[in-house]
């Protein structure tokens, strides 16, 4: 549908409890006249003893076709006549001004419902905390909850969705337990969520606590709690979460089958990830792309590279995100010759796939493969405005190669864009490290500690019997820690003892 500028709604209503909406001014609710919003008016025109039944049946047709700013306009004709809008009417306008993205309309719908009294209906309540949640805080959301009478599972959904967006997941795991019921929905919600925010082993434990109270996982549970699965590569986990999306639903849908084939590539088990692309009845491109980023990580650009002209063949365009996938492979394998034919090619052909993800991965593929006077020369030549993560890919290639001269200068950047980021000066010392230049390290690792800049602990899991074990630096809380530190210690033992890389004689004499 073609945007039409929107004016704001001024709207003064006097109300009379007794006798309900006695009179309504409506001063401006100005579109731009079309032939939609002629038609839109016609209609209304047209309807012999037009009432709050069909007004609100027209409305809700109208947003239902997606047409929201008809939809608006007609609740304005709606006042003008007098008639007086009921819950769903609301409910259905408030959803369409937030569909449309106008706060500003949002907040005077608000103020109507709050006039009339129906900010309290559950249904008109709901509504209104969709609308904050997503066009302004999560703070009137939460406002709009607590006026809401007897809140329902939608409303508590609704809510939740907001905190994890938000990244409040502390927020939205306490309301979710709250909850007096739930459902299948309010369940995908939350996986959903922790599985986006980076809580997966939230979304993993929620996920086995859904089928441990008896819901049956839909369609739209699966991909995010293999997701889950996938993002702390827990095989045997997903593969259980696999067996139960036979069970309940038999043949893997499109999406389902889509992120069992991520999940496969993640854990490195590409050839589980082909056979159930294979056995997909259908393919979108999100599933090609799904095997061609999974090579990708894998280290197979040779097999990216085969796949990805089988795709050509079938008939089905790239997009921008099989073209990352493909030069992910490239660099991955140190395929510079095809990535820069995939790139130009792409370049030419269909520009509009270019994003500035695919010329970082470009200096990336360069640094990595030692061709650094290349990579300055691609810099030099780029159409915007270098980003901090085309320094840290060129930066990355430097702490590879030991070109500690370029590290500085791609260091130096970094840090003038973000003075605050402890990871260029870890890459860095590194650098001076494999290179020999220890005084140079120790120097870098000085000034951290003087500016008090902590690195981000590192994360590690493996999976015994189906139970994850996660670990950070410097962990002591595992129940079999004195074993592991045991371990640990005859493995650094022995390393000091064997002719260890540079890197990690640097990495131990700190650990000291």
């Amino acid at each position: 549908m073609r945007r039409l500028p929107l004016s704001r709604i001024t709207t003064i209503i006097r109300t009379d409890t007794a006798a309900g909406i006695r009179k309504t001014n409506i001063h401006s609710l100005s579109f731009r006249e079309s032939d939609a919003f002629a038609n839109a008016r016609q209609l209304f025109d047209e309807v012999s003893n037009l009432s709050m039944v069909s007004a609100t049946a027209i409305i809700g047709r109208y947003s239902r076709q997606k047409r929201h700013e008809e939809a608006v306009y007609l609740f304005r004709g709606m006042l003008f006549l007098n008639i007086k809008p009921n819950e769903f009417t609301f409910g259905t306008v408030i959803h369409s001004s937030t569909a449309i993205g106008d706060l500003n309309i949002g907040k005077q719908l608000h103020t109507i419902a709050v006039k009339v009294g129906l900010h309290l209906n559950v249904f008109v309540g709901s509504a209104i905390v969709d609308f904050y949640a997503k066009l302004s805080s999560v703070e009137e959301a939460k406002k709009a909850f607590d006026d809401t009478h007897e809140p329902n599972v939608v409303s508590y959904t609704t809510l939740m969705r907001g905190y994890l967006k938000k990244e409040r997941f502390g927020d939205a795991l306490l309301l979710f337990e709250m909850m007096p019921e739930k459902n299948v929905v309010s369940w995908n919600a939350m996986i959903g969520g922790c599985s986006q925010t980076g809580h997966n082993e939230e979304a993993v434990n929620l996920f086995i606590e859904m089928l441990k109270e008896g819901w049956m996982p839909n369609e739209s549970t699966f991909p995010c709690a293999i997701s889950a699965a996938a993002n702390i590569a827990a095989l045997g986990m997903g593969k259980s979460f696999h067996a139960c999306a036979v069970k309940c639903l038999g043949r893997s849908n499109v999406f389902v089958g889509n992120s069992l084939i991520s999940f496969y590539a993640k854990c490195g088990s590409m050839e589980d990830g082909l056979l159930i692309f294979d056995k997909l009845p259908e393919r979108n491109i999100v599933s090609w792309n799904a095997v061609i980023c999974g090579y990708a990580q894998n280290g197979m650009g040779k097999e990216a590279v085969g796949f990805y002209e089988s795709m050509l063949e079938t008939g089905i365009r790239p997009n921008n995100v099989t073209l990352l996938g493909l030069l992910w492979a490239c660099n991955h394998a140190g395929l510079v010759d095809e990535g820069f034919l995939y790139f130009n090619q792409a370049k030419n052909e269909d520009p509009a796939l270019l994003k500035p993800e695919h010329y970082a991965c470009m200096v990336d593929l360069l640094s990595r493969s030692g061709h650094f006077k290349e990579a300055e020369e691609f810099l030099h030549h780029l159409p915007f405005e270098l980003g901090i993560g085309f320094w840290k890919a060129l930066l990355g290639g430097c702490q590879i190669h030991s070109n500690t001269e370029l590290g500085e200068l791609a260091a130096t950047k970094i840090i003038e864009l973000d003075p605050g980021d402890v990871s260029s000066y870890v890459m860095l010392s590194n650098a001076h490290c494999a290179a020999g230049r220890w005084q140079n390290a120790i120097t870098i690792r000085t000034e951290m500690k003087d500016k008090e800049m902590k690195r981000v602990p590192g994360c590690s899991w493996i999976e015994i019997r189906n139970k994850i074990h996660v670990f950070v630096n410097r962990d002591w809380s595992h129940c079999q820690q004195d074993e592991i530190y045991r371990a640990l210690q005859i493995c650094i033992q022995h390393a000091r003892e064997s002719e260890a890389p540079c890197f990690l004689q640097a990495v131990l004499n700190e650990e000291q």
